[in-house]
């Protein structure tokens, strides 16, 4: 699995403009959409610096964050503790983390199943995590969808983010390893403070992306029922080759 280094101390920054919320509403209509039951405890598999967690957590679920990271899991903790929320954070890999207990949903976003990319271990994360979900729970991720990447393929982009204090120029370069469906995503990041650069990051980011058969199979394996895959976020739409990330929602069986 590929994880978060140097790019971590940075990570709210870059995504600041991300829009959580809108996020936290469409996980809000999967569940009132698709649960059998009461939905208080979740489970937030890769949960970062908990962009997604904490917007859960004002809205009174009860959350619990696993992350690799220990940078995003300190920044995620120090976030928690000045809005007065009460979450619970681990550190664990998504393939082998034991918690000893069972969630009413699970969630993984933001392409967190990207990171995983060797068939075995997609097979360890899925089932790692029913394992932690009740029967009949919800697990909800999005992904990058390989039809789209194959007919638009990714591209070198360049952002600009600044606040008061910094002003960062991130380039991601990708190289696409079709075969292997897989993308290397070359970051280099420059940071300026007062117009003088104080750091210079590169760092690769390996993505995997999948078909939505291909995923449908690794989470029956699994024990997942694929109750619906569609644009992320939109329950109603189809998917086509242009749809480049999607959502899976599922339930443990």
């Amino acid at each position: 699995m590929t994880s978060f280094e140097r790019y971590a101390e940075y990570y709210d920054l870059i995504y600041q403009d991300k829009d959580y919320e809108r996020e936290c509403d469409f996980i809000e209509e999967i569940l009132r959409t698709f649960s059998t039951g009461l939905v208080k405890t979740v489970l937030d598999g890769g949960c970062g610096t908990a962009g997604h967690a904490i917007a859960l957590a004002r809205r009174g679920y009860l959350v619990t964050g696993i992350d690799s990271s220990e940078i995003m899991l300190n920044r995620a903790m120090e976030k928690a503790a000045e809005g007065g929320l009460n979450l619970v954070f681990r550190a664990g890999d998504l393939r082998r983390f034991d918690l000893g207990e069972k969630f009413d949903t699970c969630i993984c976003m933001f392409a967190v199943i990207g990171y995983v990319t060797e068939t075995a271990d997609v097979l360890k994360t899925l089932q790692n995590i029913r394992r932690h979900l009740a029967s009949g729970s919800l697990f909800i991720f999005d992904f990058w969808n390989g039809i789209s990447v194959l007919r638009i393929l990714p591209a070198t982009r360049t952002k600009i983010i600044q606040n008061e204090k910094l002003r960062i120029i991130r380039i991601a370069e990708p190289e696409l390893d079709s075969f292997n469906h897989l993308c290397h995503v070359h970051y280099r990041l420059l940071v300026h403070s007062g117009g003088t650069l104080i750091d210079e990051i590169v760092e690769t980011h390996v993505m995997r992306y999948y078909f939505p058969r291909e995923i449908t199979h690794y989470l029956n394996d699994a024990g997942f029922e694929v109750l619906k895959i569609g644009p992320f976020p939109s329950i109603d739409d189809k998917v086509d080759e242009n749809t480049w990330n999607l959502v899976a929602i599922t339930r443990a069986v």
